[in-house]
């Protein structure tokens, strides 16, 4: 059996319905659904799986919705399908993602990372609010071309490389006008921009303001060294101290998500397989853009949920 990575989604996979085949499968996670409702003072479950959009999206509320579908998800699956974690080297999430796998790491217990991941939802609500600002993905542009046109685009803004996803796919950052402008250099350059329904301009410097308040709620939270190797976002590293692995989440909201490095990096420490625990299959997508060879699958729920 190859070693195996377990990977949790971040920001961007949620979507209305979210959830709803897990609790179908496992009710008794509701727990994990009504601990998070006391801490955010409503229902997570009916909006999570009825919506609205537009409330699910936002990201104080989507960071929290994600976090808890995966954790849950994990919790239900090392009951039902055991075997599925087996062998299991490596873990990692994509920005939000990085507390679930610190969690399941045994680094977090779900009690201590859920206010760390609710303060860090609303603060950066709060600086995307305070600043507009926002993100387009440069695809079909290699890492040296996106950056070029940050470099192009960014005028007397803000524009820099916010998430390095897989080749041929970074997704830029910075304030309204310079991402305006970025549409039209990806274009010129020859890739295809998708602006990114987001509420603000993540991973940079204008989420500055969200730092002071993740680090005290970081500091309130118990971290101990994790049982599993996890893949820091910013980077590409395994960290086993927990003052350095707090230092790490905070300055994570103000810099570039090296998505593709922890990939290959756990590929060089001889992970095999990948799955994906939680909503969607983003990742997934992105670990065959990343090497078409990599084994690699996406689960929900337990099967039969």
């Amino acid at each position: 059996m190859p070693d195996r990575a377990i990977v949790f989604p971040g920001q961007g996979a949620q979507a209305v319905g979210m959830g709803a085949s897990l609790l179908a499968a496992d009710p008794s996670v509701k727990t994990f659904f009504d601990k998070a409702s006391e801490e955010l003072g409503f229902d997570l479950v009916d909006v999570c799986q009825n919506g609205p959009a537009e409330r699910l999206n936002a990201t104080d509320v989507a960071q929290v919705a994600l976090f808890v579908t995966a954790v849950a998800t994990a919790d239900a699956l090392k009951r039902s399908e055991p075997e599925l974690f087996e062998g299991v080297t490596a873990t990692a999430g994509l920005s939000l993602g990085e507390y679930t796998a610190l969690v399941f790491a045994g680094a977090m217990t779900f009690e201590a990372a859920l206010p760390v991941v609710a303060t860090r939802g609303r603060a950066m609500q709060a600086a995307a609010e305070a600043s507009p600002s926002g993100m387009v993905s440069a695809l079909m542009l290699d890492r040296e071309q996106a950056e070029a046109v940050c470099a192009e685009a960014a005028g007397d803004g803000l524009l820099v490389p916010a998430n390095y996803l897989c080749p041929g796919n970074t997704v830029l950052s910075g304030d309204k006008a310079a991402v305006e402008r970025a549409v039209a250099a990806i274009e010129t350059a020859g890739g295809r921009p998708i602006p990114l329904a987001v509420a603000g301009a993540f991973h940079t410097d204008l989420m500055q303001p969200a730092v002071a308040e993740l680090e005290k709620a970081l500091a309130d939270a118990e971290i101990r060294p994790p049982e599993i190797p996890v893949y820091s976002n910013v980077d590409a590293a395994t960290h086993d101290d927990p003052e350095e692995i707090r230092r790490l989440l905070a300055a994570q909201v103000v810099s570039p998500v090296r998505w593709e490095d922890s990939v290959r990096a756990m590929l060089a420490a001889g992970v095999g397989e990948f799955v994906e625990v939680g909503t969607g299959r983003v990742l997934t997508g992105l670990l065959k853009r990343i090497d078409r060879k990599i084994a690699g699958r996406a689960v929900e729920a337990p099967s039969g949920g």
